[in-house]
């Protein structure tokens, strides 16, 4: 298993499995089992997905020791403050029946952060997480945490794709030892992504998926990816990128996809900060 050191030391792989948008237990639970089969460790959940219990179970079922797995979680806006946040996460782990958490992000950059840091950086020193990050996190709000608190970042996951590189961001997480994870490396399928002219030729030259194209050039990126699917034979193609590499002009060709833009929602919009900000799900 190919893996990246984070600012403290901890190794985490660079390939995961994420069940974003799979909220039914049965269908979770057998989706995350057939990935800890496949040879995935990184498993990557959230308090929002509502499908935490899901994944504890598989990870007992999968009967894989807990020592070489790498579970994280995320803590959902309406948790943000210091008392709310230790709640939460003894709610999370709970949950996922966990003794201690490999990772622990903010979810979003919303509501008392500073206030969950604290949380967490307490949870960090005591032990009971490894490490701990953020999600969706701009450079702004990213520096301004840094500068602030004790600890920096392990993580910062965030929105990325052929039609969303974020090589700026990429450029400053690094300058800052913070790592690089993608959501969406597929961009759920938007912009026609599986039948894109340019992907469906690099693919076919290498004689792989499209998807496996995708997350082979965030790898290389030194990007850590977290593919989802509820499909057996899907979720093995995907951990199947290690056996071969795309070359420069294949980058060069993906790179021109870039539209520097979001697919899904712009956090510089004061609308979308008052949503997420207030965004309550029944926990």
């Amino acid at each position: 298993m190919q893996t990246v050191t984070l600012n403290n030391g901890v190794e985490m792989p660079i390939i995961g499995f994420g069940v974003y948008q799979v909220p039914d237990a049965e269908e979770c639970e057998n989706a995350v089992y057939e990935a800890l089969m496949a040879g995935y460790r990184l498993i990557d959940t959230a308090a929002g997905y509502m499908n935490e219990e899901a994944v504890g179970r598989a990870i007992k079922r999968s009967g894989i020791p807990r020592e070489q797995l790498f579970i994280t979680t995320k803590l959902w806006v309406q948790d943000a403050g210091y008392e709310k946040t230790q709640l939460a996460f003894a709610k999370s782990m709970h949950k996922l029946q966990l003794d201690y958490l490999d990772l622990y992000l903010i979810h979003q950059p919303f509501g008392d952060y500073y206030g969950a840091w604290r949380a967490m950086e307490d949870l960090y020193r005591e032990g009971r997480i490894k490490a701990i990050g953020v999600s969706n996190f701009l450079p702004d709000r990213l520096i301004d945490l840094i500068l602030h608190n004790d600890v920096v970042p392990a993580v910062n996951q965030i929105e990325t794709h052929p039609f969303y590189q974020q090589a700026e961001s990429a450029a400053f997480m690094k300058k800052h030892g913070v790592y690089h994870q993608s959501w969406a490396p597929f961009a759920e399928g938007l912009n026609n992504l599986f039948g894109n002219e340019v992907l469906v030729s690099i693919a076919a030259k290498h004689n792989k998926s499209v998807a496996q194209i995708v997350l082979r050039w965030l790898v290389q990126r030194d990007v850590v990816v977290i593919p989802k699917s509820v499909r057996k034979e899907r979720i093995a193609e995907n951990f199947d990128i290690f056996d071969f590499k795309i070359d420069a002009e294949d980058i060069q060709q993906i790179t021109s996809l870039d539209t520097g833009k979001s697919l899904f929602l712009s956090y510089h919009d004061p609308e979308v900060a008052s949503k997420m900000g207030n965004w309550k799900i029944d926990l």
